[in-house]
């Protein structure tokens, strides 16, 4: 490098200096004193004698915020001032960053823009979106400035333009509408409980003395017509000696029945023709003994339990789901029930029972599934998880769930037109299942539909106006007509 260079490089960097700390304290923009500086030096540098540098551009728009006046990020809504007591420089609105270039902001007029190929402004709108329009700007009751709307951002098709900066810029997201299974399995706890149908108690009718009970404890598995105990009572005793004396054949068997004898006893007295000493009950029942409340020779009063048996092979399981997942579940549907014990198992069984009442206290109704158990594997009390699959095989049109609004008084989906323009629809919903919902009117399959910043698009594309149908502010009606005390 020439020692001319250096001295000038020098001179430049020295004037970049100076007229960067004067940007500071007159709230200048640095960036344009700099090119300044290089204009003036220009001439010395070697090679540089055709430079032209443009001026900088001028400042033009509103005031949209306040920064430091030495471009610290520090800002302010409303003009202040730094500790030292410097104010924070003003930056108009065509100095501030913007991804929608094809959106200038307004001039100070519609002949400036007309001038100038800007869009004019239609109306401006009300920031909250709002019902609410003006023909000239204003400030609504919180000090926000009303949005402009331009030609060409509403149209009369119902649908809305938004610049590809703003898509850009919301992160806007998009996905076709197709045609799904929905499958939402409600899933709720339970617990397993024994089948009141397979249950059978064996109890005394009437006095009797236990003379001998056989080998069989509580949790014992029996067969139908094996030996549980032998007893003696009078009654039956009398009850079978009058049932062979012929007398009242008919009455005395019935008599027999009503004691609860078994009918294998019954049947073996009539073919001996003798009275037993004792008489042997046996199991009613395949099943497993629960209960056991006899000894060897014991009392057994009438109406004493003696022996409880519970049939296993199936079992129940009662579930409770809560009263938003009621109207879903229908008996006759699938559950996959996974028990605590096994949770790498899952039996199948299905809903057989919706009982009619809803637990106040928890708001939930309780269901009754029904199951195979030919192992055993499965005992009352235990704990479970169930899935109960909801929903039917047909395919049905089907959006994600994040691409519905919810307005409050309808759901609405936007549609994707291209070029940046979207239509709000209204939709009605079906069911729900795998994070879709279910389409049945207002959308068919094939269309595109907006599934992230929704409600971004909602507040920066005048939506709601869109929905409600807002129309053109009318025209002030004129002082005449005030004082004619006509409404505007």
């Amino acid at each position: 490098m020439s020692r001319a260079a250096w001295a000038v490089g020098t001179l430049v960097a020295l004037a970049t200096g100076v007229f960067g700390y004067g940007a500071g304290r007159e709230g200048s923009p640095v960036p344009a004193l700099v090119g300044q500086a290089r204009g003036q030096f220009a001439h010395w540098l070697p090679g540089n004698a055709n430079v032209v540098v443009p001026p900088p551009a001028k400042a033009s728009g509103p005031v949209v915020y306040y920064q430091d006046p030495d471009g610290k990020p520090a800002y302010a809504a409303n003009p202040t001032s730094t500790a030292d007591g410097r104010a924070f420089r003003a930056v108009h609105a065509s100095e501030d960053v913007r991804f929608d270039a094809d959106e200038p902001e307004p001039e100070a007029g519609t002949e400036a823009s007309a001038a100038t190929g800007a869009k004019r402004i239609r109306f401006y709108r009300n920031p909250m979106g709002l019902p609410d329009t003006s023909p000239t700007p204003k400030k609504d009751s919180m000090g926000m400035d009303y949005l402009p709307v331009y030609e060409g951002e509403d149209s009369d098709d119902g649908t809305v333009r938004i610049s590809p900066g703003k898509l850009q810029r919301t992160g806007v997201r998009t996905e076709v509408a197709a045609k799904r299974v929905l499958s939402m399995p409600i899933r709720a706890p339970g617990a397993i409980e024994e089948d009141e149908r397979r249950i059978s108690v064996i109890a005394m009718r009437t006095d009797a003395f236990v003379e001998k009970v056989e080998g069989v404890t509580t949790g014992d598995h029996v067969h139908k017509g094996q030996p549980l105990m032998r007893l003696f009572s009078p009654e039956m005793n009398a009850a079978a000696a009058q049932y062979l004396t012929g007398i009242g054949y008919e009455g005395a068997r019935r008599r027999l029945e009503n004691l609860g004898i078994p009918p294998e006893v019954i049947d073996e007295i009539e073919r001996t023709r003798k009275v037993p000493a004792t008489i042997t009950w046996s199991a009613p029942r395949d099943g497993v003994v629960v209960e056991r409340n006899v000894s060897d020779g014991m009392r057994a009063k009438s109406g004493d339990t003696l022996f409880k048996l519970v049939d296993h092979s199936r079992v129940w399981v009662l579930v409770d789901v809560t009263e938003r997942d009621l109207a879903a579940v229908a008996e006759g549907q699938r559950a996959t029930v996974r028990a605590r014990t096994f949770p790498d198992r899952a039996f199948t069984g299905t809903v057989t029972r919706i009982y009619p009442h809803l637990a106040m206290g928890t708001r939930t109704a309780r269901l009754r599934i029904e199951l195979p158990n030919p192992n055993g594997d499965l005992r009352p009390g235990m704990f479970a998880d169930v899935d109960i699959a909801t929903g039917s095989d047909r395919s049905v049109v089907a959006v994600p769930d994040d691409a519905v609004i919810d307005t409050g008084t309808k759901q609405v989906v936007l549609v994707d037109k291209g070029d940046g323009r979207f239509e709000p629809r209204p939709v009605r919903l079906g069911t729900r299942g795998d994070g879709y919902v279910e389409i049945r009117d207002g959308i068919a399959a094939g269309d595109r539909v907006v599934t992230a910043a929704n409600f971004l698009i909602d507040a920066e594309s005048n939506l709601k106006a869109a929905l409600q149908g807002l129309s053109e502010p009318k025209p002030d009606p004129g002082p005449q007509a005030a004082a004619e005390g006509k409404a505007p």
